[in-house]
Formats: structure tokens, sequence, C-alpha cells
């Protein structure tokens, strides 16, 4: 398949979609002998398809703590036809209505949708109005309260693409062979040799308190969190592992603030230049900066 044959179906807090280039510069596949991918935190999954375009792996395992995003994941592998049906259905309605009609709908949706996630019965549907609503809400966000009920207003797009019938069949042909789980990325170590590339992007730590929409689910990751994932980080390099994570760059608002600089002193760290995908302000929406850890020599 080639490379613009597939892309992510979803947009996503934190989405690599901007830093794919810079990060494929860095991936140890150019130099060093590879046949196994990991990616703990998938979201969006914009690095995975980049690698799908251009590389072979015996060996592919994606995994994310968010449940309803790896059930889409899941029903987009193995029951695509049936998904696109529904989502063609929803998006001829949604298209038809006038602003009024949209918002009724719209919420109407989502109520649904709160009421699907807590229940087992019918994966396609809750993978269908998943992506409805990614579609549909403000600014693609996905973001839970505290009882884990979805909870982002409306958008305002004219004429979203609700189904891309074509790009969901290339996506579920691509993850036909991956294995794909709900689970804390710790789960994964066992998976781990001296021939995997693993890369991490897990919820940023936020620049201020009210930069991040991190409440991917109903469990936050904070500082702490930050601490126990740089311990799984040295695991992996001493299992061999060829490993890149993404976060943000704390001294975009304080200098004195070495955080990553310390969690991560024994390995490489890059600040890069990056764009805000999803932000609430548009005014917010300029270039700072984030890091790339690696703990291996990149050669571009």
């Amino acid at each position: 398949m080639k490379k613009n044959d597939i892309k992510p179906f979803i947009k996503w807090a934190g989405g690599k979609g901007q830093l794919v280039e810079t990060i494929k510069q860095r991936y140890p596949m150019k130099k060093y002998k590879i046949d196994k991918y990991i990616e703990p935190f998938i979201g969006g999954g914009a690095v995975l398809f980049d690698l799908l375009g251009e590389y072979s792996f015996k060996k592919i395992y994606i995994s994310d703590i968010n449940e309803e995003l790896i059930n889409t994941y899941v029903i987009i592998r193995d029951d695509v036809e049936n998904l696109i049906l529904i989502l063609e259905k929803m998006q001829a309605e949604y298209i038809s209505l006038d602003e009024i009609g949209r918002k009724e709908y719209f919420y109407k949706i989502r109520e649904q949708y709160n009421d699907e996630i807590l229940s087992e019965k019918n994966k396609v549907k809750k993978a269908a109005l998943f992506l409805f609503l990614n579609k549909t809400c403000f600014n693609g966000l996905y973001r839970v309260n505290k009882k884990g009920k979805f909870n982002v207003p409306i958008g305002s797009y004219k004429n979203p693409k609700i189904c891309d019938s074509m790009n969901l069949r290339n996506v579920s042909k691509s993850l036909s062979n991956i294995e794909i789980k709900n689970s804390d990325y710790r789960e994964c170590i066992d998976l781990v040799d001296e021939k995997t590339f693993v890369y991490i992007d897990p919820p940023y730590r936020p620049l201020n308190n009210t930069s991040s929409f991190k409440s991917y689910s109903k469990n936050d990751f904070n500082d702490n969190e930050q601490i126990e994932l740089a311990k799984f980080y040295r695991e992996l390099d001493k299992k061999g592992a060829f490993v890149i994570l993404s976060n943000s760059d704390p001294k975009n608002i304080d200098e004195n603030d070495e955080f990553f600089d310390d969690l991560y002193s024994d390995y490489n760290i890059e600040r890069i230049e990056a764009k805000r995908v999803i932000n609430s302000k548009s005014s917010n929406r300029g270039a700072i900066k984030e890091i790339l850890v690696s703990n291996f020599k990149v050669d571009r």
C-alpha cells in the first residue's frame, strides 16, 4: 500500500501529523536492524500510518488506555463495512440539517454515545458514534469528565467529512495483522527486545493549568505519572530497544524548568519546533518547542 493511501482517521489532541516529517528523520530503521514496532499511546496514529507506508515489520503492537479509541481501531480492522454503513447514514442525516437541526442532532448523538459507553452491546455503533463526534465536536477534542462521559460541545464545521470510506477501508487493510490492545502502556514490556522500535507519545505535561485538554480517559496523567513513565523508558533502554519519546517543553513558559532535562538526563534531548494542533483558543496555535528524547544516536 502506498504511503499516501493511509492517513489518521481521527483528529486527536497531541496528534503528530505536523511532526511526522521531523520524527521520521530520526527513525532507527535507517541505520539499525528493526523487526518490531510498538506504540503504547497510539492516539491518532500519525507515526504508525507513516511507518506502514514505508517499512515492514514482523510484529506491530499498538495500545491505549482509552477504551473507546481502541474499540474504534478494532472495529475498523475487523468490521469496517458495517461501520461505513452507519457513518454514511449519519453523514447524510447531519449534512441535510440547518444549524439548529445539527445542534439538536449532535447533542442527541452525544447523549446516545454516553449511554453506549456504559454498555458492551453494540461495539460497531459505539465506534460510529465516536467517529461522528470526533468529526463534528469542537476542535476534534476528546475529553471526558470524572464519570468517563464525553463532554465536548458541538463545533462549527460547515461540511465535515464524517465518513471517509476510502481511507477507512485502507486503514482497515493496514491494521489487518496488527495487535491492538486496550491496556496500560507497561503491558508491552515483555514484547520488547533489541530489534524493537518503541515510540512513546504520552499525554503531554501541561504548560500551564489551562493549556491542555489532557483528560482523554478518566485517569489523569500528572507529574507522578510522567516520572513513572521515565522509569519505563529506562526499562526499555535496558532491554536494548530503540526508543523515541515526545513531550511538551516546559521551557516555553519557564526557562528554569528542568523537569524533563532532569528526568531524561542520560538520553538525547532535542528541542524541536511544533505547532499546536488542538487548542481551545485559536489565538494560541502558534509555533512552540517540544522535546524528543531518544536513546540512540540520531543520524539525519
